[in-house]
């Protein structure tokens, strides 16, 4: 894996962090090549339990596309120009969504284009008090990718994201903690620390519910109630299946914290 991205699994929690602060974490190719290995990873690895998705520096978590890379790739006439959304930024994001465990972005700075979109794949967003939110593509006449024509209307509602897609601008911490696209705000010297702790959290948690939880969100998006309904059932009976279920009741009954085993 490049020196472009981080992966370290500690107790049962990936850390991934995007290492390329110099270049406000922007997503060249072999970033991008990292990330896809790294979230892959994370997902087939039984021992991970949840996933950290952080960034160095403290200016930007991720400023998307490197376009120093792109405009080389532009006058070349390069086949990797356009296709890279289709081999890296749709398999990352389906990764992160799809993974059956739970994902905490930890966003220290300025979260722009596809950055935004890697921050809104994931389940939780913790974010510092100086970050900011852009969805830039417009602004370099591209339409949407990285899956945020899906997640932001989710977030915010439809009316709102068009107006952020067809008119970007950057959206400051408060606003974006208002809007429901941040789930906790911290001071920025807390963030690290602050995040590190929401996913630990989620990482000695009751895993089969949290995958159970993941998945019946996703799903009722885009299903009727009365399929919506079938599926709670469904997945009522995993969660109620699992090892960690029956740990839960008795810790409950016996007024004691549960330790759950992920299973």
């Amino acid at each position: 894996m490049a020196d472009t991205v981080l992966y370290e699994v500690t107790d049962g929690l990936a850390t991934i962090t995007l290492n390329r602060p110099e270049a406000m974490n922007a997503l060249n190719i072999a970033t991008k090549v990292a990330l896809l290995e790294a979230v892959r990873s994370a997902a087939e690895d039984d021992a991970v339990r949840a996933v950290l998705l952080t960034a160095a520096g403290d200016r930007a978590f991720c400023v998307g596309q490197d376009l120093k890379e792109h405009i080389g790739l532009l006058a070349e006439g390069s086949a990797h120009v356009m296709s890279t959304v289709k081999e890296h930024y749709n398999p990352v994001v389906r990764a992160l969504t799809e993974m059956p465990k739970p994902v905490v972005a930890g966003v220290n700075g300025v979260a722009a284009g596809a950055g935004f979109g890697l921050a809104l794949a994931a389940d939780y967003r913790v974010a510092a008090d100086t970050a900011g939110f852009n969805t830039s593509f417009a602004g370099v006449a591209l339409t949407a990718d990285s899956g945020i024509s899906w997640t932001l209307p989710r977030v915010v509602g439809p009316g709102r994201a068009a107006d952020l897609l067809l008119f970007p601008r950057t959206i400051k911490a408060q606003e974006a903690y208002e809007l429901g696209i941040v789930n906790r705000l911290v001071p920025a010297a807390e963030l690290a620390a602050e995040a590190e702790k929401t996913a630990r959290a989620l990482a000695e948690g009751p895993t089969v519910a949290y995958a159970a939880i993941k998945e019946s969100v996703a799903f009722g998006f885009s299903h009727s109630l009365s399929e919506t309904l079938e599926k709670e059932d469904e997945l009522q009976g995993r969660a109620g299946a699992a090892e960690d279920h029956a740990i839960a009741v008795r810790a409950f009954v016996n007024k004691e914290t549960p330790k759950y085993l992920g299973r």
